[in-house]
């Protein structure tokens, strides 16, 4: 659930990324506040700014040297570990730490790697329409983008699948309830580290070939990661490998359903699919980042004060009609889309090989199943708060 706090007046002065009307219009919200007041600013989160255009989006996430990136949730609290490491490594991480940090991850996400897991992905999938199979009705979110992911990355880190429960209310705890305040945040942070410590001591007394046992034997300078590098890690792989990867199914699908034409031109011509993917990807990217301000700064006119957050959302920077040809337009065929979705910067998503083939295969054996759908019911569609935006409900009509 969204909206803590009390509701937004003015997006300008006073925006809420908690604030169900975000969730529902952000997109709205971006395109107004982009010609209007480009970098907006708030006091909620003890201080917040919200730039919108590409071209401001892009110059915080470069500038190492004035925004760190030791916690990049905006919360009501700021992080316990300093920076250079930061709370989830690498994503938190500054420079030096972050190259190294980023680079022991790098051979689990490579194309090759990735390869390897598209027939369990692909089968997987087949196995979540083959429960469906018979419904009038399956809900693309809840029945199918949002099992997706879940299992790969339980499958690469070597937990239960049957946890996906689980890591779904990890995933809610951590990206969606973060207007709560900060004592009920961390009550909701001891499940998650009562699972982690769990799965990381049955990884220690049977290690097998999986992320875990990875980074439980890792070194980094010579020297094993500390725990808290090892808990961080996890939980960046466990949350960010989720929610970012079923919000893009979610998303994609819901397009398909809502725009006939689109979703006829892929059944015909499924060698569009990988250019399409990235357009979708560009249109609906669900992520956005935050940074934390350094020391004071003045950036773009605007008197930035330490410990302010800076939100980056990329899906705005993806919207700008000074950056991409009709922008406001999805073009499944776009040939040029240098798009935002995975980040800027030395953070670019290190999942994103895997979250693109996921997000591919996904549709691929959906419009091989299920080639005629649409939106059961427009408005029982509903969209998640925080800084990943996806369906959360998405009831289809297949057939």
């Amino acid at each position: 659930m969204t909206g803590h706090h009390a509701p937004v007046t003015d997006w300008a002065t006073d925006f809420d990324h908690a604030d169900p009307v975000w969730a529902a219009e952000a997109p709205r919200i971006w395109d107004e506040l982009r010609s209007s007041c480009p970098i907006a600013h708030s006091e909620r989160y003890g201080g917040v700014w919200l730039p919108t255009r590409h071209e401001d989006v892009a110059a915080v996430a470069y500038d190492t040297e004035h925004f760190t990136s030791r916690s990049v949730v905006v919360t009501e609290g700021r992080p316990l570990i300093p920076a250079p490491q930061g709370i989830a490594p690498p994503i938190s991480s500054d420079p030096p730490f972050h190259h190294e940090a980023r680079r022991l991850l790098l051979p689990a996400f490579s194309p090759k790697a990735v390869a390897a897991l598209e027939p369990f992905t692909r089968a997987y999938c087949e196995g979540l329409l083959d429960a469906a199979a018979g419904n009038a009705v399956i809900d693309g979110a809840t029945d199918y983008a949002q099992h997706i992911p879940v299992r790969i990355i339980a499958e690469m880190l070597g937990f239960p699948p049957e946890d996906a429960d689980q890591f779904r209310l990890f995933v809610h705890n951590t990206l969606e309830s973060v207007d709560l305040p900060v004592e009920k945040r961390m009550e909701n942070f001891g499940l998650l580290d009562a699972y982690l410590s769990a799965q990381i001591r049955d990884h220690m007394a049977n290690p097998r070939d999986d992320l875990t046992t990875f980074l439980l034997q890792a070194e980094m300078d010579g020297r094993p990661l500390n725990p808290e590098h090892i808990r961080g890690s996890i939980v960046l792989l466990l949350i960010a490998g989720i929610d970012t990867t079923w919000s893009a199914i979610g998303a994609s699908l819901w397009h398909l359903a809502a725009h006939p034409e689109h979703r006829q031109r892929l059944v015909d011509e499924p060698d569009l699919l990988p250019t399409a993917v990235e357009e979708l990807l560009r249109f609906y990217a669900p992520v956005t980042m935050a940074r934390l301000v350094k020391d004071d700064v003045e950036f773009q006119g605007c008197p930035m004060k330490a410990e302010e957050w800076v939100l980056l959302p990329f899906p705005s920077a993806n919207r700008d009609p000074e950056v991409f040809d009709r922008a406001d337009e999805v073009v499944l065929d776009r040939a040029e889309n240098r798009h935002a979705a995975f980040g800027l910067g030395i953070h670019r998503c290190v999942g994103s090989n895997l979250a693109r083939m996921e997000l591919r295969v996904a549709l691929e054996v959906w419009l091989a199943r299920v080639p005629v759908f649409e939106l059961a019911d427009p408005d029982a569609v509903t969209w998640s708060g925080g800084q990943v935006r996806g369906p959360r409900t998405l009831p289809i009509r297949v057939g």
